[in-house]
């Protein structure tokens, strides 16, 4: 995977939500080059096999495990870890790479109106990358990236993964891929990096609550800036973020109104009944394929009482 990693984080090496308290997995120098061997966000529950009954009896208390802490020699408060992102290489399943994009009843932008379980199994070629085919209908181009990457909190206790934090952790930010160097807040001695959840691809948004959703082995560089004093994550990219979506054009519909959540549900709402009209898709199908390549954007947020936003649905990949 690597030939110049220092250290290598096993896939037993993971924990649930983030704690400051927590044993580091690893002691490492600023500098140091780490491979970490990275669950799907369901910690294994679903697989190649899984079927949609699996679904409605995941455990919630098992989503989302990060690899590490990672404790980072001289990282104080007030301080950065600048990691750089070097690669993602999926876990090979038959020797093909695997995921699972779900409807998970009460999770997702739509959930009051996709209220039954659904699970679509992805398998794609995970030497080349190619598109993940959706049945004989589409193909998804695939662009991986870790969802979950972060430090500790200064508060003491458990807390939960779900939410994002000002020091990272659930971002589910798709432009944190290969290439991409990611500013983090320090706010306890040592950092305690973590890196998990990771997926093959997203839209902008994650609309319905799931990615694929693809376990990856992840090398990563952990750097130090001192005295950065950074308040939230930062990032820097080395070149366009859309390339592999923009070939062949968008299908975009918008929301339009005083509230961006509403605004957002109606441009979601909007495509799904595009595509269930042009495509004859079941509508909880639409829903989930467009949370993996679909792009929600503000488009407009100062001619009030009005905002605008815009779904942006790939037309690469029905073509």
């Amino acid at each position: 995977m690597c030939k110049v990693c220092d250290y290598t984080i096993h896939a037993a090496q993971h924990h649930f939500g983030w704690d400051n308290s927590f044993a580091p997995a690893e002691r490492v120098a600023p500098g140091s080059t780490i491979l970490f061997h990275c669950h799907d966000s369901s910690a294994g529950q679903l697989g190649p096999q899984s079927t949609v009954a699996d679904v409605a009896t995941l455990d919630f208390g098992r989503i989302n495990p990060t690899s590490g802490p990672i404790y980072i020699d001289g990282a104080m408060p007030g301080d950065a870890v600048k990691v750089t992102i070097d690669s993602f290489a999926p876990n090979r399943f038959d020797g093909r790479g695997f995921g699972w994009t779900a409807n998970i009843p009460g999770f997702g932008l739509l959930a009051d109106q996709f209220l039954e379980p659904a699970l679509h199994v992805w398998s794609y070629d995970a030497g080349q990358m190619g598109p993940a085919m959706w049945g004989r209908q589409a193909a998804v181009p695939l662009k991986p990236f870790a969802g979950t990457i972060g430090n500790a909190l200064a508060e003491k206790g458990l807390h939960s993964v779900v939410p994002p934090r000002r020091v990272g952790g659930n971002l589910d930010i798709r432009d944190l891929t290969a290439g991409v160097t990611l500013y983090l807040p320090v706010e306890v001695e040592g950092a305690l990096f973590s890196v998990g959840d990771t997926h093959a691809a997203q839209g902008d948004g994650e609309v319905c609550g799931t990615a694929i959703e693809s376990p990856m082995d992840v090398v990563l560089t952990l750097d130090l800036v001192k005295g950065a004093n950074l308040k939230t994550p930062r990032f820097t990219t080395p070149g366009p973020v859309t390339r592999h979506l923009d070939a062949k054009g968008y299908e975009v519909t918008t929301g339009i109104g005083p509230d961006l959540m509403q605004a957002s549900r109606d441009a979601v709402s909007a495509m799904v009944d595009l595509l269930c009209a042009q495509r004859g898709m079941p509508a909880v199908e639409a829903y989930m394929l467009v949370s993996t390549c679909g792009d929600l954007r503000i488009s407009e947020i100062v001619d009030m009482p009005n905002w605008v936003v815009s779904f942006y649905f790939p037309r690469i990949v029905f073509e």
